[in-house]
C-alpha cells in the first residue's frame, strides 16, 4: 500500500461538491489531476494549480489516490469500471497501478460499495466508500462530516487526504461508510419535513416564523436544520446546496436497503414520498429545503 507522505490525487467529478473539495486538496498540498465530463467544470482547479485531464484514466494513470464524487451508483461503476454503457473509455480501475487507492465519495448504494471494493481488492487497489454531508457550504470550508467504510489500515494510510475535505470518522468495513450516509440522509430528509411543517404551522397560526425559529433556538428543537434551512424557508432562498432530486435519490437508496435488512421505516416513507412530489412537479433542482413549496400545494397555498 502506499505510504508516502503527499500522494498524488486524480479527482472524478468536479461538479458542485467535487470542485471546492479538490480545491481544498490542492490548498494542502496534493498534486490534483483532475476529470469532469463537462470540462469547462475543471477551470477553477486548473486556474489553482491542478492539471486537467481528458479521460478518467489519465486522471488515474496519475494518481496514488483516485477520488471519485461522481453522482450516483451506476455512473460510479460506468466511469470506474467502465460498466454499462460507459462512453469514457476503459474503466479508470484499469489505469490504477497496485497499490494504490481508490476512495468513493460519491452517495452509492450499500450493495455497490461492497462490490467496488472485493473489485478493487482482486486488482491490488484499497478501496474507502467515504461519503459527505455538510452540502456545499461543507465542501468550501472543508469541514464535511466523512463517514469511512473499509480496512482499518487503509484508512489509516489516506487520513490525511480525507483531512483536508473535512472530518473523517472511520466506521466500519467496506460499504458501512455508504450505510452511515443512509443514516444520515434519513435523519436530513425527515429534519427538513418536519421543519418545513412546523415554520408553516406557525405562520398558518398568526406567528412570525422568523421569529418563531429565533424562539426555538437553543432548546430541544435547535439543530443546524432549523438554523440554515429554516432561514432558507423565510427568505424562500432554494438555490441548490443539495438539490432535492438527490435527496429523493438517498431516500429510495435508504428504503431499499432497509426493505433487505427487513426493517419497515415509516417516518422515511413520509419523508421519500414528500419528495417525490416535489421533484415530480418539477422542483427536483431546488435546495432540499425547498420541501417547504410541496407542503403549500399540498395545502393549496399560493407559491410565494
Amino acid at each position: 500500500m502506499m505510504t508516502m507522505t503527499t500522494p498524488s490525487i486524480g479527482f472524478l467529478g468536479t461538479g458542485l461538491m467535487g470542485e471546492p473539495m479538490a480545491l481544498n486538496l490542492l490548498a494542502a498540498g496534493f498534486p490534483v489531476f483532475a476529470w469532469n465530463r463537462s470540462p469547462e467544470k475543471v477551470g477553477a482547479i486548473t486556474a489553482a494549480g491542478g492539471v486537467a485531464c481528458s479521460t478518467p484514466a489519465e486522471a488515474a494513470s496519475s494518481a496514488d489516490v483516485l477520488i471519485g464524487m461522481l453522482s450516483d451508483g451506476p455512473i460510479s461503476d460506468a466511469v470506474l469500471f467502465g460498466d454499462g454503457d460507459s462512453d469514457h473509455g476503459q474503466g479508470a480501475i484499469d489505469a490504477l497501478a497496485p497499490g494504490s487507492g481508490l476512495i468513493v465519495m460519491s452517495s452509492v448504494p450499500v450493495e455497490t460499495a461492497i462490490r467496488q471494493a472485493q473489485r478493487c481488492a482482486e486488482r491490488d487497489v484499497a478501496y474507502l466508500d467515504a461519503p459527505v454531508s455538510g452540502g456545499r457550504k461543507g465542501a468550501i470550508k472543508a469541514t464535511l462530516a466523512i463517514m469511512v467504510g473499509g480496512e482499518a489500515n487503509t484508512f489509516e494510510a489516506y487520513q490525511a487526504v480525507l483531512s483536508a475535505m473535512g472530518r473523517p470518522v472511520h466506521v466500519g468495513p467496506a460499504g458501512t461508510g455508504q450505510q452511515t450516509k443512509l443514516a444520515n440522509q434519513m435523519i436530513v430528509a425527515s429534519t427538513i419535513a418536519a421543519v418545513a411543517e412546523a415554520l408553516l404551522f406557525a405562520e398558518r397560526g398568526g406567528a412570525d416564523p422568523a421569529k418563531v425559529r429565533d424562539a426555538l433556538a437553543g432548546g430541544f428543537a435547535d439543530s443546524p436544520i432549523l438554523r440554515q434551512h429554516g432561514q432558507r424557508m423565510i427568505d424562500e432562498d432554494y438555490a441548490p446546496g443539495g438539490p432535492a432530486k438527490y435527496q429523493l435519490k438517498d431516500t429510495r437508496t435508504a428504503l431499499a436497503r432497509a426493505e433487505a435488512l427487513g426493517l419497515e421505516l415509516p417516518v422515511a416513507r413520509v419523508a421519500d414520498a414528500l419528495y417525490a412530489a416535489m421533484v415530480e412537479h418539477g422542483d427536483g433542482e431546488l435546495d432540499h429545503s425547498g420541501v417547504m413549496r410541496e407542503l403549500r400545494r399540498l395545502n393549496s397555498l399560493t407559491l410565494r
